[in-house]
């Protein structure tokens, strides 16, 4: 859907090209260095980045002093109120007609690095498309879905210790899979990856505090393109009774630049059709889905196109539920959606999905590919279309190193 919203334009004049993900509608948050600055939080402009913590030192900005740390936790805690006067301000400091005297590095000078400390993160299964299917595979067309899967979101603990950023290489995982006599040590031989959405949430709640949908949007700070890399041969053998634990703990990679939720704001839509209807406390007063066209590539060939607004549960859903039995959340928390997968084979975020568990390959580059092979590349891409604008993520790009066996 095209947008009818009048683009504006900053000074920096790359910023105002149609096809740049970086324009003044988006300032996404990052953290960077160079070979002469230590990591400090930035937002992207084009292909710069506004070095927030020489803001600071300037007087031009104020945030207590957050933005000359290495992780955006500090600035991210300080509130919406606070996220929000930022935001204008560099609005207004980088739209075209305002002083250009601002300290701007080139994104081709600067490294990315993880741009929170994760906390927790907790991964969900919130795309209905991608539950039956996957639910086909294992248990047959008829038990797809669990009989609760339309009630409630369905999601498990990850490791927030194995959450690393955009370009980091990730190792194959050794691990038990199933054998004709019992399990067998191995490499994976069936390495997937999950195309995703994460949310980073804003605020704290107390343990025991459950968290309404209304309060649950209020403490989204924004979103980062999430990969959250899959062994599926050790899953299936894992997986009963208590779900994913080594197959999911090999690696998350996430986009270095946060978009913010004031920046999707103008896309914001329905989701998928409901089955049935929810309890009140998953209610949503607005949708709380976005036009966002989002999809995944492998080594530079474009696998999948879909759009975030197939999913059954949206991010601020996820977080009530999450908290709905006391559970304290933090700043700094890390909620993947769940594979995002429309109706179509290449609209699946997974080649669990797209290859039918591995019975029916895919071409890649001019050869039949099922899984990830060693070597391989994989990148995630999404952006919301504006009139004359587009609000993008960056990369969300890793690389797959043989296992140490």
């Amino acid at each position: 859907m095209i947008r009818t919203d009048m683009p504006m334009r900053s000074w920096v004049t790359d910023a105002n090209d149609p096809d740049c993900e970086f324009p003044i509608q988006n300032l996404p948050f990052g953290v960077f260095s160079t070979a002469a600055t230590p990591p400090r939080c930035g937002v992207a402009i084009g292909r710069m980045i506004v070095d927030l913590a020489a803001c600071e030192e300037r007087g031009l900005l104020d945030a207590k002093g957050s933005f000359a740390r290495p992780q955006l936790n500090d600035f991210i805690a300080l509130g919406r109120p606070a996220w929000d006067r930022i935001r204008a301000r560099l609005t207004a400091l980088l739209a075209e007609g305002a002083s250009t005297d601002l300290p701007l590095i080139a994104m081709s000078d600067a490294t990315m690095h993880l741009p929170i400390r994760v906390t927790e993160f907790t991964d969900f299964y919130a795309s209905k498309n991608h539950a039956f299917n996957v639910g086909a595979l294992f248990r047959g067309p008829e038990n797809a879905l669990p009989e609760q899967w339309t009630h409630m979101p369905i999601g498990y603990n990850g490791r927030a210790s194995s959450v690393v950023v955009s370009g980091t290489d990730i190792r194959r995982p050794m691990g038990q899979i199933r054998g004709e006599d019992g399990p067998v040590w191995s490499p994976s031989r069936r390495l997937d990856l999950e195309l995703e959405l994460g949310a980073i949430v804003g605020a704290d709640s107390a343990m025991g505090q459950r968290i309404s949908v209304e309060q649950a949007e209020g403490m989204i700070f924004g979103y980062v393109l999430l990969n959250d890399w899959s062994a599926r041969d050790i899953q299936a053998w894992e997986y009963q009774p208590l779900g994913p634990f080594q197959a999911k703990a090999l690696g998350t990679t996430i986009s270095p630049w946060i978009v913010t939720q004031a920046a999707l704001e103008p896309f914001r839509c329905k989701g998928a059709e409901r089955v049935n209807p929810l309890l009140p406390y998953l209610h949503e007063e607005r949708p709380g889905f976005y036009d966002l066209r989002i999809g995944w590539s492998m080594n530079g060939q474009r696998m999948c196109s879909t759009n975030y607004n197939v999913m059954y549960y949206s991010s601020a859903q996820q977080l009530a539920h999450h908290a709905v039995s006391g559970c304290p959340m933090r700043v700094g928390d890390l909620l993947g959606s769940g594979t995002i997968s429309g109706p179509a084979r290449d609209q699946t975020g997974a080649l669990l999905e797209m290859t039918e568990g591995g019975k029916t390959p895919v071409t890649v580059n001019g050869d039949p590919r099922t899984f990830i092979e060693d070597g391989d590349v994989v990148s995630l891409h999404a952006h919301a279309q504006g009139n004359g604008y587009r609000v993008g993520f960056g990369e969300c790009t890793g690389r797959i190193l043989p296992a140490q066996e």
